[in-house]
């Protein structure tokens, strides 16, 4: 009797729900467009996919996690730029784990599980591109806001609310 292969439905179980988004800067027009599901899973596929847009302008993405926190993703020449809404969404989530370890953040799990939700992070990594870091810490402060609703805040505060309302539409969010 041979092994039994796990369907494939199966292979796609660890991606959490929650979708990503690239956003760009260019010309003074900004553009928004989905990423692929693999960037919910892992950082260096999203970093991987982000840096493929090669843009002159600026260029990062947004990834809501099963709406319980986000993650913004900034490649740059000198390395990649990082912000995660809720440090302790690593308990639960590879991704913020991974994020946590490219941050450098030396956090006990023991002190993460009893913690409130806290970023972790440069919460200026938008500041050159029109949402300055004391905005960005009030949006995030506001924990009675799904994860969503602040990338939501986020594109109003930064002017482009429209483009990422169209995308999340095409994805049915």
């Amino acid at each position: 009797m041979g092994a039994q292969r796990a369907p494939a439905k199966d292979q796609a179980v660890d991606i959490p729900d929650g979708f990503g988004v690239a956003v760009v800067r260019e010309d003074g027009k900004w553009r928004c467009s989905p990423m692929r599901r693999a960037a919910l899973r892992s950082l260096t596929a999203a970093e991987t996919e982000l840096r493929e847009l090669r843009s002159a302008g600026a260029v990062f993405g947004l990834l809501d996690i099963d709406d319980e926190f986000f993650i913004i993703v900034r490649p740059a020449p000198s390395g990649t730029r990082l912000l995660l809404s809720d440090a302790t969404a690593a308990l639960d989530y590879d991704i913020a784990a991974e994020a946590l370890e490219k941050l450098d953040a030396d956090l006990d799990p023991d002190e993460l599980d009893d913690a409130e939700p806290f970023e972790e992070g440069d919460l200026s990594l938008l500041a050159d591109i029109g949402l300055h870091e004391d905005v960005l810490g009030v949006i995030i402060a506001e924990t009675d806001l799904y994860a969503d609703e602040q990338l939501g805040r986020i594109a109003r505060e930064m002017g482009f609310a429209d483009e990422l309302a169209a995308v999340l539409d095409r994805l049915d969010r």
